[in-house]
Protein backbone atom coordinates (compact mmCIF):
# COMPACT_ATOMS: atom_id res chain seq x y z
CA UNK A 1 0.00 0.00 0.00
CA UNK A 2 2.72 2.46 0.82
CA UNK A 3 4.25 1.63 -2.27
CA UNK A 4 1.41 2.39 -4.21
CA UNK A 5 1.20 6.01 -2.91
CA UNK A 6 4.47 6.44 -3.57
CA UNK A 7 3.93 5.63 -7.17
CA UNK A 8 1.07 8.12 -7.33
CA UNK A 9 2.53 10.64 -6.00
CA UNK A 10 5.68 10.34 -8.41
CA UNK A 11 3.74 10.41 -11.68
CA UNK A 12 1.56 13.43 -9.89
CA UNK A 13 5.03 15.29 -9.99
CA UNK A 14 5.79 14.17 -13.53
CA UNK A 15 2.63 14.88 -14.90
CA UNK A 16 2.41 18.35 -12.93
CA UNK A 17 6.24 19.16 -14.07
CA UNK A 18 5.26 17.98 -18.32
CA UNK A 19 2.15 20.65 -17.37
CA UNK A 20 4.41 23.23 -16.36
CA UNK A 21 6.74 22.90 -19.47
CA UNK A 22 4.22 22.86 -22.28
CA UNK A 23 3.03 26.20 -20.40
CA UNK A 24 5.75 27.76 -19.05
CA UNK A 25 5.64 30.84 -21.48
CA UNK A 26 1.84 31.79 -21.39
CA UNK A 27 2.41 30.53 -16.92
CA UNK A 28 5.28 33.46 -16.72
CA UNK A 29 3.75 36.26 -19.17
CA UNK A 30 2.20 38.84 -17.01
CA UNK A 31 -1.16 39.61 -18.57
CA UNK A 32 -2.06 42.47 -15.88
CA UNK A 33 0.91 44.79 -16.26
CA UNK A 34 1.04 46.76 -19.51
CA UNK A 35 4.10 46.47 -21.99
CA UNK A 36 5.48 48.86 -24.56
CA UNK A 37 3.53 46.98 -27.01
CA UNK A 38 0.17 47.03 -25.54
CA UNK A 39 0.13 50.73 -24.34
CA UNK A 40 -0.48 53.36 -26.92
CA UNK A 41 2.99 55.57 -26.05
CA UNK A 42 0.79 59.23 -26.59
CA UNK A 43 0.01 57.73 -23.05
CA UNK A 44 3.71 57.66 -22.12
CA UNK A 45 3.19 61.29 -23.27
CA UNK A 46 0.52 62.27 -21.35
CA UNK A 47 2.37 61.04 -18.21
CA UNK A 48 5.46 63.18 -19.09
CA UNK A 49 3.02 66.13 -19.33
CA UNK A 50 1.78 65.60 -16.05
CA UNK A 51 5.27 64.31 -14.73
CA UNK A 52 6.34 68.28 -15.43
CA UNK A 53 4.36 69.84 -12.44
CA UNK A 54 6.86 70.96 -9.88
CA UNK A 55 7.25 69.51 -6.02
CA UNK A 56 7.06 72.26 -3.50
CA UNK A 57 10.37 70.96 -1.69
CA UNK A 58 12.18 72.09 -4.64
CA UNK A 59 10.24 75.35 -5.55
CA UNK A 60 8.33 76.73 -3.01
CA UNK A 61 11.24 75.60 0.15
CA UNK A 62 13.65 77.11 -2.36
CA UNK A 63 13.54 78.86 -5.66
CA UNK A 64 10.58 80.73 -4.23
CA UNK A 65 11.61 81.37 -1.38
CA UNK A 66 15.65 83.08 -2.65
CA UNK A 67 13.49 85.34 -4.83
CA UNK A 68 11.43 86.20 -2.11
CA UNK A 69 7.96 85.63 -2.96
CA UNK A 70 6.30 82.90 -0.53
CA UNK A 71 8.86 82.09 2.83
CA UNK A 72 8.10 80.31 6.15
CA UNK A 73 9.83 81.27 9.63
CA UNK A 74 9.61 77.35 10.36
CA UNK A 75 12.69 75.13 10.31
CA UNK A 76 12.91 71.30 10.42
CA UNK A 77 11.27 69.93 7.28
CA UNK A 78 10.45 72.87 5.67
CA UNK A 79 14.26 74.52 6.12
CA UNK A 80 15.45 75.75 2.75
CA UNK A 81 16.04 79.22 1.52
CA UNK A 82 13.87 80.69 4.46
CA UNK A 83 17.74 80.33 6.18
CA UNK A 84 19.38 80.07 2.70
CA UNK A 85 20.54 76.35 5.01
CA UNK A 86 21.13 73.23 2.38
CA UNK A 87 18.26 70.46 2.50
CA UNK A 88 18.66 67.80 0.54
CA UNK A 89 15.12 66.25 1.90
CA UNK A 90 13.91 69.29 -0.62
CA UNK A 91 17.06 70.10 -3.21
CA UNK A 92 16.76 66.85 -4.75
CA UNK A 93 12.56 67.10 -5.10
CA UNK A 94 12.68 68.21 -8.72
CA UNK A 95 15.43 65.70 -9.76
CA UNK A 96 13.40 62.84 -8.24
CA UNK A 97 10.51 64.29 -10.36
CA UNK A 98 11.47 64.76 -13.43
CA UNK A 99 14.07 61.84 -14.09
CA UNK A 100 11.32 58.84 -13.32
CA UNK A 101 8.52 60.74 -14.42
CA UNK A 102 9.25 62.67 -17.29
CA UNK A 103 13.04 61.83 -18.53
CA UNK A 104 12.00 58.01 -18.50
CA UNK A 105 8.54 58.33 -20.39
CA UNK A 106 10.41 60.51 -22.67
CA UNK A 107 13.14 58.27 -23.63
CA UNK A 108 10.95 55.53 -23.38
CA UNK A 109 8.53 56.78 -26.25
CA UNK A 110 12.36 57.75 -28.38
CA UNK A 111 13.31 54.14 -27.91
CA UNK A 112 9.98 52.97 -29.25
CA UNK A 113 9.57 55.15 -32.15
CA UNK A 114 12.33 56.86 -33.04
CA UNK A 115 13.71 53.61 -35.24
CA UNK A 116 12.83 54.96 -38.79
CA UNK A 117 10.02 52.47 -39.06
CA UNK A 118 7.24 54.14 -37.20
CA UNK A 119 5.19 56.41 -39.11
CA UNK A 120 4.40 58.54 -35.38
CA UNK A 121 7.15 61.07 -36.13
CA UNK A 122 4.77 63.68 -34.51
CA UNK A 123 4.87 62.16 -30.98
CA UNK A 124 8.54 61.37 -31.56
CA UNK A 125 9.62 65.50 -32.20
CA UNK A 126 7.02 66.26 -29.19
CA UNK A 127 8.87 64.45 -26.72
CA UNK A 128 11.76 65.70 -28.03
CA UNK A 129 10.48 69.31 -26.67
CA UNK A 130 8.93 68.46 -23.70
CA UNK A 131 12.32 66.77 -22.93
CA UNK A 132 14.31 69.65 -24.18
CA UNK A 133 12.13 71.31 -21.59
CA UNK A 134 12.91 69.25 -18.69
CA UNK A 135 16.24 69.07 -19.16
CA UNK A 136 17.13 72.39 -19.19
CA UNK A 137 14.67 72.60 -15.95
CA UNK A 138 16.86 70.39 -14.29
CA UNK A 139 20.71 71.78 -15.36
CA UNK A 140 19.71 75.50 -14.48
CA UNK A 141 19.03 73.75 -11.23
CA UNK A 142 21.62 72.26 -10.21
CA UNK A 143 24.71 72.62 -13.08
CA UNK A 144 26.09 69.28 -14.44
CA UNK A 145 23.43 66.56 -14.77
CA UNK A 146 23.13 62.95 -16.81
CA UNK A 147 22.05 64.52 -20.01
CA UNK A 148 23.65 62.04 -22.68
CA UNK A 149 23.03 59.07 -21.47
CA UNK A 150 19.93 59.87 -19.31
CA UNK A 151 17.02 57.80 -20.29
CA UNK A 152 18.36 55.57 -21.73
CA UNK A 153 17.68 53.07 -18.82
CA UNK A 154 15.33 50.66 -21.68
CA UNK A 155 16.94 51.24 -24.93
CA UNK A 156 20.67 50.91 -23.67
CA UNK A 157 20.32 49.81 -19.90
CA UNK A 158 22.42 52.67 -18.41
CA UNK A 159 21.45 52.82 -14.67
CA UNK A 160 24.43 55.18 -13.95
CA UNK A 161 24.48 57.54 -16.13
CA UNK A 162 27.39 60.44 -16.56
CA UNK A 163 27.23 63.89 -16.05
CA UNK A 164 27.62 66.46 -18.34
CA UNK A 165 28.68 69.54 -18.56
CA UNK A 166 25.96 72.59 -18.94
CA UNK A 167 28.33 74.20 -21.95
CA UNK A 168 27.52 70.69 -24.13
CA UNK A 169 23.84 70.64 -23.22
CA UNK A 170 22.70 73.62 -23.84
CA UNK A 171 23.78 73.65 -27.71
CA UNK A 172 22.27 70.59 -28.01
CA UNK A 173 19.00 71.29 -26.50
CA UNK A 174 18.54 74.07 -28.70
CA UNK A 175 19.72 72.02 -32.12
CA UNK A 176 16.65 69.26 -30.47
CA UNK A 177 14.21 72.49 -30.42
CA UNK A 178 14.82 73.77 -33.86
CA UNK A 179 14.80 70.13 -35.35
CA UNK A 180 11.86 68.86 -33.35
CA UNK A 181 10.41 71.80 -34.15
CA UNK A 182 11.29 71.33 -38.03
CA UNK A 183 10.65 68.10 -38.09
CA UNK A 184 6.75 68.33 -37.27
CA UNK A 185 4.66 67.48 -40.00
CA UNK A 186 1.24 67.85 -40.91
CA UNK A 187 1.43 64.89 -43.55
CA UNK A 188 2.18 62.70 -40.69
CA UNK A 189 -0.40 61.02 -38.35
CA UNK A 190 -2.79 63.50 -35.93
CA UNK A 191 -1.78 62.67 -32.21
CA UNK A 192 -5.06 64.34 -30.94
CA UNK A 193 -4.91 62.41 -27.97
CA UNK A 194 -1.98 64.29 -25.92
CA UNK A 195 -3.48 66.24 -23.29
CA UNK A 196 -1.08 69.75 -23.96
CA UNK A 197 -2.54 70.77 -27.30
CA UNK A 198 -4.87 68.21 -28.23
CA UNK A 199 -2.44 67.51 -31.25
CA UNK A 200 -2.12 71.22 -32.53
CA UNK A 201 1.11 71.24 -34.60
CA UNK A 202 1.29 75.03 -34.46
CA UNK A 203 0.68 75.71 -31.27
CA UNK A 204 3.86 72.64 -30.47
CA UNK A 205 5.79 74.97 -32.69
CA UNK A 206 5.42 77.91 -31.06
CA UNK A 207 6.39 76.51 -27.81
CA UNK A 208 9.69 75.38 -29.60
CA UNK A 209 10.03 78.74 -30.89
CA UNK A 210 9.11 79.96 -27.37
CA UNK A 211 11.54 78.01 -25.49
CA UNK A 212 14.47 79.11 -28.07
CA UNK A 213 13.56 82.41 -26.95
CA UNK A 214 14.01 81.36 -23.59
CA UNK A 215 17.22 79.57 -23.71
CA UNK A 216 18.81 82.26 -26.08
CA UNK A 217 18.37 84.86 -23.45
CA UNK A 218 19.94 82.44 -20.43
CA UNK A 219 22.91 82.90 -22.58
CA UNK A 220 23.23 86.47 -23.04
CA UNK A 221 26.25 87.18 -20.80
CA UNK A 222 27.65 83.74 -21.27
CA UNK A 223 27.75 83.61 -25.02
CA UNK A 224 26.01 86.64 -26.52
CA UNK A 225 26.56 86.09 -30.27
CA UNK A 226 24.88 82.04 -29.50
CA UNK A 227 22.03 83.91 -27.53
CA UNK A 228 21.34 86.16 -30.42
CA UNK A 229 20.95 84.15 -32.92
CA UNK A 230 18.79 80.99 -30.63
CA UNK A 231 16.61 84.30 -29.83
CA UNK A 232 16.51 85.17 -33.36
CA UNK A 233 15.46 81.79 -34.64
CA UNK A 234 12.51 80.82 -32.18
CA UNK A 235 11.35 84.84 -33.03
CA UNK A 236 11.56 83.84 -36.61
CA UNK A 237 9.86 80.85 -36.62
CA UNK A 238 6.71 82.38 -34.90
CA UNK A 239 6.30 82.05 -30.77
CA UNK A 240 3.30 81.89 -28.97
CA UNK A 241 0.52 84.53 -29.91
CA UNK A 242 -1.75 84.90 -26.96
CA UNK A 243 -2.57 83.07 -23.45
CA UNK A 244 -4.21 80.34 -25.95
CA UNK A 245 -0.67 78.99 -26.84
CA UNK A 246 0.57 78.68 -23.31
CA UNK A 247 2.46 75.50 -21.95
CA UNK A 248 0.35 74.57 -18.62
CA UNK A 249 -0.23 71.50 -16.68
CA UNK A 250 -4.01 71.08 -16.33
CA UNK A 251 -4.98 69.48 -12.81
CA UNK A 252 -8.25 68.22 -11.60
CA UNK A 253 -9.14 65.39 -8.73
CA UNK A 254 -7.07 62.92 -10.42
CA UNK A 255 -4.31 64.72 -11.06
CA UNK A 256 -3.74 67.95 -8.66
CA UNK A 257 -1.51 70.23 -8.52
CA UNK A 258 1.47 69.21 -6.32
CA UNK A 259 1.72 72.63 -4.57
CA UNK A 260 -1.81 71.93 -3.09
CA UNK A 261 -0.43 69.80 -0.69
CA UNK A 262 1.42 72.87 0.85
CA UNK A 263 -0.69 75.39 0.41
CA UNK A 264 -4.10 73.54 1.79
CA UNK A 265 -2.90 70.51 4.10
CA UNK A 266 0.18 70.23 6.67
CA UNK A 267 1.65 73.28 5.80
CA UNK A 268 -1.30 75.57 5.19
CA UNK A 269 -0.44 77.89 8.02
CA UNK A 270 2.99 78.31 7.63
CA UNK A 271 4.07 79.63 4.43
CA UNK A 272 3.45 83.40 3.73
CA UNK A 273 4.03 85.95 0.80
CA UNK A 274 7.27 87.93 1.47
CA UNK A 275 7.28 91.82 1.95
CA UNK A 276 9.37 92.50 -0.87
CA UNK A 277 6.70 90.66 -2.86
CA UNK A 278 3.31 92.15 -1.16
CA UNK A 279 5.41 96.01 -0.53
CA UNK A 280 5.90 96.13 -4.90
CA UNK A 281 2.58 95.05 -5.66
CA UNK A 282 1.06 97.86 -3.72
CA UNK A 283 3.23 100.25 -4.09
CA UNK A 284 2.73 99.92 -7.93
CA UNK A 285 -1.18 99.71 -7.48
CA UNK A 286 -1.03 96.26 -9.23
CA UNK A 287 -4.53 94.66 -9.37
CA UNK A 288 -2.48 91.02 -8.95
CA UNK A 289 -2.19 91.44 -5.30
CA UNK A 290 -5.75 91.56 -4.62
CA UNK A 291 -6.22 88.68 -6.70
CA UNK A 292 -3.73 86.32 -5.34
CA UNK A 293 -3.51 87.40 -1.62
CA UNK A 294 -4.93 86.69 1.19
CA UNK A 295 -4.69 87.83 5.03
CA UNK A 296 -6.23 86.55 8.15
CA UNK A 297 -6.73 89.24 10.23
CA UNK A 298 -5.83 88.87 13.69
CA UNK A 299 -5.18 84.97 13.70
CA UNK A 300 -3.03 83.89 16.75
CA UNK A 301 -3.07 80.73 15.76
CA UNK A 302 -3.89 78.38 12.28
CA UNK A 303 -7.03 77.05 13.72
CA UNK A 304 -8.11 80.80 13.96
CA UNK A 305 -7.15 81.37 10.12
CA UNK A 306 -10.77 81.50 9.31
CA UNK A 307 -12.52 82.94 5.70
CA UNK A 308 -14.46 84.87 8.52
CA UNK A 309 -11.50 87.41 9.21
CA UNK A 310 -10.20 86.85 6.08
CA UNK A 311 -9.32 89.84 3.67
CA UNK A 312 -8.32 90.52 0.08
CA UNK A 313 -8.07 94.58 0.59
CA UNK A 314 -4.86 95.48 -0.64
CA UNK A 315 -4.78 98.01 2.03
CA UNK A 316 -4.87 95.41 4.99
CA UNK A 317 -1.84 93.05 3.11
CA UNK A 318 1.32 92.97 5.53
CA UNK A 319 4.24 90.64 3.51
CA UNK A 320 6.12 88.60 6.22
CA UNK A 321 10.31 89.98 6.50
CA UNK A 322 12.86 87.40 4.94
CA UNK A 323 15.61 86.35 8.07
CA UNK A 324 13.41 85.19 10.73
CA UNK A 325 12.85 81.79 12.52
CA UNK A 326 10.24 80.83 14.78
CA UNK A 327 12.25 82.02 17.80
CA UNK A 328 13.09 85.95 16.29
CA UNK A 329 9.75 86.38 14.34
CA UNK A 330 8.12 86.95 17.53
CA UNK A 331 9.51 90.55 17.67
CA UNK A 332 8.84 91.49 13.99
CA UNK A 333 5.22 90.64 15.03
CA UNK A 334 5.02 92.71 18.07
CA UNK A 335 6.59 95.68 16.47
CA UNK A 336 3.96 95.88 13.28
CA UNK A 337 1.15 94.65 16.51
CA UNK A 338 0.08 91.99 14.83
CA UNK A 339 -1.92 88.96 16.72
CA UNK A 340 0.76 86.36 15.68
CA UNK A 341 2.67 85.47 12.66
CA UNK A 342 -0.41 83.57 11.45
CA UNK A 343 -1.88 87.10 11.12
CA UNK A 344 0.49 88.18 8.14
CA UNK A 345 -0.50 87.68 4.28
CA UNK A 346 -0.54 84.57 2.31
CA UNK A 347 -1.22 83.44 -0.79
CA UNK A 348 -5.30 82.47 -1.39
CA UNK A 349 -4.70 78.99 -1.32
CA UNK A 350 -8.54 78.47 -2.33
CA UNK A 351 -7.59 79.48 -5.76
CA UNK A 352 -3.86 80.16 -6.85
CA UNK A 353 -3.36 76.78 -3.72
CA UNK A 354 -6.03 74.55 -5.32
CA UNK A 355 -6.20 71.02 -5.93
CA UNK A 356 -7.29 72.00 -9.50
CA UNK A 357 -4.69 75.00 -9.86
CA UNK A 358 -3.19 75.27 -13.31
CA UNK A 359 1.01 75.29 -13.40
CA UNK A 360 2.20 77.64 -15.95
CA UNK A 361 5.76 76.30 -17.21
CA UNK A 362 6.25 78.49 -20.34
CA UNK A 363 4.07 81.38 -21.01
CA UNK A 364 2.94 84.52 -23.94
CA UNK A 365 3.50 86.75 -20.86
CA UNK A 366 6.97 85.17 -20.47
CA UNK A 367 7.80 85.44 -23.91
CA UNK A 368 6.64 88.78 -24.58
CA UNK A 369 9.17 90.08 -21.89
CA UNK A 370 11.98 88.37 -22.90
CA UNK A 371 11.65 89.63 -26.48
CA UNK A 372 11.43 93.20 -24.82
CA UNK A 373 14.44 93.00 -24.08
CA UNK A 374 15.71 91.21 -27.01
CA UNK A 375 14.68 94.38 -28.78
CA UNK A 376 16.51 96.22 -26.56
CA UNK A 377 19.42 94.71 -27.26
CA UNK A 378 18.92 94.60 -31.18
CA UNK A 379 18.08 90.92 -31.54
CA UNK A 380 14.79 91.22 -32.90
CA UNK A 381 12.58 93.87 -34.47
CA UNK A 382 9.68 95.39 -32.68
CA UNK A 383 9.24 97.95 -29.92
CA UNK A 384 10.27 97.05 -26.85
CA UNK A 385 7.52 99.14 -25.07
CA UNK A 386 4.80 96.95 -26.66
CA UNK A 387 6.77 93.89 -26.19
CA UNK A 388 6.76 94.98 -22.04
CA UNK A 389 3.24 96.42 -22.45
CA UNK A 390 1.91 93.07 -24.04
CA UNK A 391 3.91 90.95 -21.75
CA UNK A 392 2.36 92.98 -18.60
CA UNK A 393 -0.99 92.51 -20.21
CA UNK A 394 -0.86 88.96 -20.88
CA UNK A 395 0.33 87.81 -17.36
CA UNK A 396 -3.44 89.92 -15.80
CA UNK A 397 -5.79 87.90 -18.67
CA UNK A 398 -3.74 84.74 -17.39
CA UNK A 399 -4.74 85.03 -14.05
CA UNK A 400 -8.26 84.56 -14.84
CA UNK A 401 -7.61 80.50 -15.23
CA UNK A 402 -7.18 80.19 -11.21
CA UNK A 403 -10.77 81.22 -11.09
CA UNK A 404 -13.36 83.50 -11.73
CA UNK A 405 -12.99 85.28 -7.95
CA UNK A 406 -9.56 86.11 -8.66
CA UNK A 407 -9.53 86.78 -12.40
CA UNK A 408 -8.92 90.79 -12.89
CA UNK A 409 -11.73 92.97 -14.95
CA UNK A 410 -10.42 94.12 -18.32
CA UNK A 411 -11.14 97.76 -16.93
CA UNK A 412 -8.52 97.43 -14.26
CA UNK A 413 -6.17 95.52 -16.91
CA UNK A 414 -6.62 98.60 -19.06
CA UNK A 415 -5.79 100.57 -16.31
CA UNK A 416 -2.87 99.58 -14.81
CA UNK A 417 -1.13 98.99 -18.26
CA UNK A 418 -1.47 102.62 -19.32
CA UNK A 419 -0.06 103.29 -15.81
CA UNK A 420 3.07 101.39 -16.32
CA UNK A 421 4.65 102.41 -19.44
CA UNK A 422 8.45 101.33 -20.47
CA UNK A 423 10.90 103.39 -18.97
CA UNK A 424 13.51 103.10 -22.14
CA UNK A 425 16.21 104.94 -19.19
CA UNK A 426 15.60 101.83 -16.62
CA UNK A 427 14.58 99.08 -19.21
CA UNK A 428 16.30 95.98 -18.36
CA UNK A 429 15.57 96.30 -14.86
CA UNK A 430 11.73 97.06 -15.59
CA UNK A 431 11.75 94.15 -18.25
CA UNK A 432 12.88 91.67 -15.50
CA UNK A 433 11.14 92.77 -12.65
CA UNK A 434 7.71 92.27 -14.08
CA UNK A 435 9.14 88.99 -15.75
CA UNK A 436 9.43 88.46 -12.06
CA UNK A 437 5.38 89.00 -11.13
CA UNK A 438 4.54 87.15 -14.08
CA UNK A 439 6.17 83.99 -13.31
CA UNK A 440 5.11 84.07 -9.99
CA UNK A 441 5.14 80.08 -8.94
CA UNK A 442 7.29 79.00 -11.86
CA UNK A 443 9.70 78.53 -9.16
CA UNK A 444 12.74 77.53 -11.70
CA UNK A 445 12.13 80.28 -13.87
CA UNK A 446 12.17 82.72 -11.15
CA UNK A 447 15.10 81.40 -9.70
CA UNK A 448 17.04 81.37 -13.40
CA UNK A 449 16.12 84.54 -14.50
CA UNK A 450 17.21 86.10 -11.55
CA UNK A 451 20.64 84.60 -11.44
CA UNK A 452 20.85 85.85 -15.15
CA UNK A 453 19.33 89.21 -15.20
CA UNK A 454 20.29 90.32 -11.80
CA UNK A 455 16.27 91.67 -11.26
CA UNK A 456 14.53 92.40 -9.38
CA UNK A 457 17.38 94.20 -7.14
CA UNK A 458 16.55 92.38 -4.04
CA UNK A 459 18.39 92.57 -0.31
CA UNK A 460 20.24 89.35 0.54
CA UNK A 461 18.49 87.18 3.12
CA UNK A 462 19.49 88.46 6.67
CA UNK A 463 19.10 85.21 8.11
CA UNK A 464 22.50 84.71 10.73
CA UNK A 465 23.40 81.07 10.09
CA UNK A 466 23.56 80.26 6.66
CA UNK A 467 25.12 78.02 4.69
CA UNK A 468 25.89 80.03 1.42
CA UNK A 469 29.41 82.82 1.55
CA UNK A 470 27.99 85.38 -1.22
CA UNK A 471 24.11 87.20 -1.38
CA UNK A 472 22.05 84.56 -2.41
CA UNK A 473 22.04 80.59 -3.25
CA UNK A 474 23.76 79.93 -7.01
CA UNK A 475 22.48 76.60 -7.30
CA UNK A 476 20.60 73.63 -5.59
CA UNK A 477 22.64 70.46 -4.59
CA UNK A 478 22.33 66.89 -5.65
CA UNK A 479 19.86 64.20 -3.70
CA UNK A 480 21.30 62.22 -1.30
CA UNK A 481 20.06 59.05 -3.47
CA UNK A 482 22.24 60.19 -6.04
CA UNK A 483 25.10 60.36 -4.14
CA UNK A 484 24.59 56.89 -2.71
CA UNK A 485 24.08 54.79 -6.03
CA UNK A 486 25.99 57.50 -8.69
CA UNK A 487 28.93 58.10 -6.68
CA UNK A 488 31.45 58.31 -9.56
CA UNK A 489 29.92 59.91 -12.29
CA UNK A 490 28.65 62.64 -9.56
CA UNK A 491 32.19 63.35 -8.47
CA UNK A 492 33.58 64.05 -12.03
CA UNK A 493 31.09 66.43 -12.55
CA UNK A 494 31.76 68.38 -9.32
CA UNK A 495 35.89 68.09 -10.09
CA UNK A 496 34.74 69.88 -13.21
CA UNK A 497 31.72 72.33 -12.20
CA UNK A 498 32.64 73.14 -8.53
CA UNK A 499 31.60 71.73 -5.29
CA UNK A 500 27.89 70.32 -4.50
CA UNK A 501 27.05 73.23 -2.46
CA UNK A 502 24.92 76.38 -2.99
CA UNK A 503 27.28 78.64 -3.42
CA UNK A 504 29.18 76.88 -7.12
CA UNK A 505 27.43 78.76 -9.98
CA UNK A 506 26.23 77.42 -13.11
CA UNK A 507 27.96 77.63 -16.24
CA UNK A 508 25.67 80.72 -17.58
CA UNK A 509 25.90 82.57 -14.45
CA UNK A 510 28.64 85.02 -14.95
CA UNK A 511 27.63 88.21 -13.36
Amino acid sequence: MKNIHKYCFALTLVLLNLSCEENFEELNTNIVDPTSESVDPVYLLNNAIIGLSFPSGTNIYYDEAIVQQIVTPNSGFVAGANYNQDNRNNTGNLWDAYYPNVIKHTGDILFQLNDGESNRTNLVQMARILNAYAFMVLTDEYGEIPYFEAGKGLSEQIVLPRYDPQEEIYPDLINELVEARDALSDAAPAENGEALYAGDLGKWRKLANSLLVRIGMRLSNVNPSLAAQTVQNGFAGGVMESNEDNFVVRHNNNFVNPYSFTFNATEANNFYLVDTFVDYLFDNNDPRLESLAIRYVGASSGPEQQLGIASKNPDDQIGMPMGYDNSTIGTVVSNLGLASFYDFTQLDRFTWGAQSAPMFLCTYAQTQLLLAEAAINGWVTGDPAEFYSSGIRGHLDQIAAYGADVAIAQEDIDTFVSANPLDLGNAVEEINTQYWVASFLNGPELFANFRRSGFPNLTPNPYPAQDITGDFINRLTYPTAEIAVNQGNLQQAVSRMGPDNLDTKVWWDVD
